[in-house]
């Protein structure tokens, strides 16, 4: 009696072109041509691409298939966080908008699919059953394991976000590290000395480079970096954690924070302390979203282009399924300052 591994449990229906390539020692575009019979090709790699289909049983159909457009014409977004706050942040609808719009006359359809580590075996079941061509996967928590059990069952993914820990799964981020250091270069020239942070959650590589380009700035400052708090992506999470910050250091005079929707609560707390923003206490912000603009006082913030994130995010993906040379293993986007009335 044969044992079936986890992969092998999991696997799509036959071979990929991406497996024909690494056994071929070629890139996907090489297995393209040489299916193809189009010239430019050695005589070295046509052998070894033929040698790979006949030993892996590929079908130069399937495989003509596969790089035309892809059998499935679908990808699926899956983004790892409970439905209710996916739908309330404004973070996830830029990154839906982009995805969108990098598909729009693709003839590709788009699958939202929300999922948490314990519905990972069921979503990579159905993930893995020829529904979609390949994965965007936004909003990883920790080692999140899911990238690479996809990848293993031969299915290509784009992460947005730098996963933490090693990794070979391709991905796009937003320089989240220059972000954080030019808010506190900002407030440092306000003439600002008691700056603290509301942090985003440390199992997200987000919330770490953030707070990294904090405690960057802070010491090119030679400004004590003891005043954080962690948060996660809510207004509550930002009410308790200025909360304990005002009553820890209640001569706390800025506070960069490592969201727009994070800083809703912040502001809400210093209002109810009686601090005038900015005059007591200047308040900057991440992601320039709605939230920002339309906050009490408006919201300086540093800019990440989310939907600049999505479409850079399926375009990625979208090269590998053609089997385009050369594409980058990460790329990462520039983030900017926009001053408004709180800093």
């Amino acid at each position: 009696m044969s044992i079936m591994t986890d992969v092998d449990r999991y696997r799509r229906p036959g071979p990929r072109i991406e497996e024909v390539a690494r056994l071929a020692g070629v890139s996907k575009s090489t297995v393209s041509r040489v299916i193809n019979d189009e010239q430019y090709v050695s005589a070295r790699a046509r052998d070894a691409v033929h040698t790979a289909i006949t030993h892996l049983k590929y079908s130069p159909n399937q495989a003509a298939r596969s790089l035309a457009g892809s059998k499935a014409n679908a990808i699926a977004l899956v983004v790892s966080e409970q439905g209710s706050r996916v739908l309330g942040d404004p973070f996830f609808a830029g990154v839906l908008r982009g995805v969108h719009a990098e598909l729009s006359g693709r003839h590709v359809q788009l699958l939202l699919m929300m999922s948490r580590p314990q519905d990972h075996d069921d979503l990579l079941v159905y993930l893995a059953g020829g529904h979609v061509d390949g994965a965007l996967l936004v909003s990883l928590h920790g080692d999140d394991p899911l990238p690479h059990r996809l990848q293993e069952v031969g299915l290509p993914v784009v992460v947005g976000g730098r996963p933490l820990g090693a990794s070979s799964v391709p991905f796009v981020d937003s320089d989240n590290f220059t972000g954080g250091l030019d808010a506190v270069r900002h407030l440092v020239s306000l003439g600002r000395n008691r700056i603290a942070t509301v942090a985003g959650p440390r199992d997200m590589a987000a919330g770490l480079d953030r707070l990294s380009g904090w405690r960057r700035g802070l010491g090119e400052a030679r400004l004590s970096a003891d005043l954080v708090v962690e948060a996660d992506f809510t207004p509550e999470s930002g009410a308790r954690a200025m909360t304990e910050l005002l009553d820890r250091a209640p001569g706390i005079d800025a506070v960069f924070v490592a969201a727009d929707i994070i800083a809703l609560g912040v502001l809400q707390v210093l209002h109810a302390r009686g601090r005038r923003i900015p005059e007591d206490v200047a308040v900057v912000g991440f992601d320039d979203s709605l939230l920002a603009s339309t906050a009490t006082p408006p919201l300086t913030t540093v800019r990440q282009d989310v939907e600049q994130l999505g479409r850079t995010m399926t375009w990625r993906l979208l090269g590998e399924l053609a089997g385009d040379d050369g594409l980058p293993p990460s790329l990462l986007l520039p983030t900017s300052l926009v001053r408004r009335a709180s800093a």
